[in-house]
């Protein structure tokens, strides 16, 4: 199982928000240099977060700092937030160099815009599937769609999308413990990886995650407030399930 440390920019600083909302937020320092951190300690993939992207249309306030970050890295890093667009999708991949892209509600409301997007870049796209009461969310989380989350990860497998970032937002910055089961259920339903986001608490998370099989897991709060150890997790993550 791979574990994504997350770095969440917003204007300029690495934050943990409280279930998205941009009024909760607590710093946690200079994005580079945490990027660095989570990479040092053995990290194999990092998951990066444009706030201000995701907040403010088009927004390039963190372009530079997200440039630092994929040049300081030997790994490969993953980034959403506000990407909208083929231009921006093409900046982030040809010119700062991003290995994956993860479109969030722009997948779901227009079709073509993620079959135009899989159809160029491949598996460097991503789809980030947010779901609350199993009801997909978009916008932001504001609004609720009327499909569950199975539903339109079956229709993402179906457009040629490999990896989705599912995220239980009412467990999002909260530590009350991933949602395993629907985690599992999803990648059942569609056969492509599933990367688990939202909830995760301590170690017994990571335990659960990797003996269902689930690709990737991707870690903030947890690991930044220290409930729990980035180092011991990537151990546990590899071991067998009698580890």
């Amino acid at each position: 199982m791979i574990l994504f440390p997350a770095v969440d920019i917003l204007d300029g600083k690495a934050v943990r928000l409280y279930q998205g909302d941009r009024n909760k937020v607590t710093v946690y320092g200079d994005p580079v240099e945490l990027a660095d951190k989570w990479q040092s300690l053995g990290g194999e993939y990092l998951h990066v977060v444009d706030l201000n992207g995701a907040f403010d249309k088009d927004c390039e306030t963190n372009c530079e700092i997200i440039k630092k970050i994929v040049k300081q890295s030997n790994i490969p890093v993953q980034l959403g937030g506000g990407i909208r667009s083929m231009d921006r999708i093409s900046m982030y991949i040809e010119k700062l160099g991003i290995s994956r892209v993860v479109i969030g509600t722009s997948a779901i409301l227009e079709p073509n815009f993620i079959n135009r997007a899989v159809k160029k870049y491949k598996d460097k796209i991503a789809v980030g599937l947010d779901c609350k009461n199993g009801k997909a969310v978009v916008k932001g989380w504001v609004d609720t769609t009327d499909f569950t989350g199975i539903e339109l990860g079956v229709k993402m497998a179906e457009a040629g999308v490999k990896t989705i970032v599912y995220t239980d937002v009412s467990r999002d910055g909260a530590m009350t413990g991933v949602n395993v089961e629907s985690t599992k259920a999803l990648q059942d339903a569609t056969g492509i990886n599933i990367i688990a986001s939202g909830g995760v608490a301590n170690i017994d998370d990571i335990i659960k995650l990797r003996n269902k099989n689930i690709y990737g897991v991707i870690l903030g709060k947890s690991i930044y407030c220290g409930n729990l150890d980035f180092k011991e997790a990537l151990e546990k993550s590899k071991c067998s399930q009698k580890g």
